[in-house]
């Protein structure tokens, strides 16, 4: 495993298990995370924290990695997501584009799919 995806992938472990402290040990200081092709989403561990501390509380969250493509220093996760949306518990397939420098996600870019959640 290379060292770029040896952190995404610890950083997908602390997601899994919910570890906010973990999680955010794998990102820079002062990294960003942004809509792929988009806004920025949360620039700083402070608004990271501040992002994922009530996705953390969900009891069903869960990110199943469906595929990974490392090209040097870039990993991008193919993720099927599942979270407790207001409207139920559901799935979202999520690409996730990671930059690592110096042993830690400097920047991650995310593209979301459609959200499924089951009727009722």
């Amino acid at each position: 495993m290379t060292p770029a995806e040896t952190i995404v992938q610890k950083q997908l472990d602390s997601y899994n298990a919910r570890d906010l402290e973990a999680w955010l040990a794998t990102y820079a200081v002062d990294a960003q995370q942004f809509e792929l092709h988009g806004g920025l989403l949360a620039s700083g561990h402070a608004q990271m924290r501040a992002r994922m501390s009530a996705r953390f509380l969900e009891p069903d969250l869960h990110a199943r990695l469906l595929s990974r493509v490392v090209m040097g220093n870039i990993v991008v996760d193919h993720e099927l997501i599942t979270r407790n949306f207001p409207e139920g518990r559901g799935t979202v397939e999520m690409l996730c584009l990671y930059e690592v420098s110096a042993d830690l996600i400097q920047k991650a870019s995310f593209a979301l799919g459609q959200k499924r959640v089951p009727a009722l």
